[in-house]
C-alpha cells in the first residue's frame, strides 16, 4: 500500500515559484548588453539595478525561512555585479536553485513566525514568513512588468506572460 502524499503550503509556493520562473527567465533574456545602464527617468533604477533584483528575489526564501530579519543598518544591501545578460541569467538561475533549496528543506510550521524588515530602529514591515514568501513571488512579478515597460520603451519585444504578448504571433 502506497503513502499518500500531501501537498504542503511550501510545496504550492515553490510550485507558484517555478512557474513564474519560466515568464522571469523569458524577460530577463531579452536585455540587450548595451542597455544596462539606462533608465527611462530620473527616479527609476537602471535596468541593471531592476533586472538584479528581480534575479536575487529567489533567495529571498532562504532568508525568510532562516532567519527573523533583515536589518540593513546590519546588512547594508551590497546587490551582485551584473554587466552583461549571460551573467544575469546565470544570477537567477544560482539564486532560484537557492529557493528551491530552502523550499524543500524549510516546513509549514515555520509559517506562522514573525519576519521583519527593517533599517535599524525603522522597521519597514513585520509579517508572518507566509505573508513574506508571498510578498516575494508578488515582488518577482511587479518588478518583472516594470522591466517590461523599460523593454517595450526601447522597442525590445516582450514575451508573453500569462498568454501571447502583443509582439508574439497570435493564434
Amino acid at each position: 500500500m502506497s503513502e499518500i502524499q500531501t501537498t504542503t503550503i511550501l510545496d504550492l509556493l515553490a510550485k507558484e515559484m517555478e512557474q513564474e520562473a519560466v515568464t522571469t527567465r523569458k524577460m530577463l533574456s531579452r536585455i540587450p548588453n548595451d542597455k544596462y545602464d539606462w533608465r527611462p527617468h530620473e527616479k527609476s533604477m537602471t535596468i541593471r539595478q531592476l533586472a538584479t533584483h528581480i534575479a536575487e528575489l529567489p533567495s529571498w526564501v532562504g532568508m525568510t525561512l532562516t532567519t527573523s530579519e533583515l536589518d540593513f543598518a546590519n546588512n547594508p544591501y551590497q546587490p551582485e555585479v551584473i554587466n552583461t545578460t549571460d551573467e544575469l541569467l546565470d544570477y537567477f538561475e544560482r539564486m532560484l536553485e537557492d529557493g528551491r533549496k530552502h523550499f524543500a528543506e524549510g516546513s509549514d510550521d515555520q509559517l506562522d513566525e514573525s519576519w521583519t524588515l527593517r533599517e535599524g530602529d525603522t522597521i519597514y514591515m513585520t509579517s508572518s514568513k507566509y505573508e513574506v514568501l508571498r510578498m516575494t513571488n508578488s515582488q518577482i512579478i511587479h518588478h518583472r512588468a516594470q522591466l517590461g515597460v523599460f523593454l517595450r520603451l526601447l522597442n525590445i519585444p516582450i514575451p508573453g506572460s500569462y498568454g501571447p504578448s502583443a509582439d508574439e504571433p497570435q493564434f
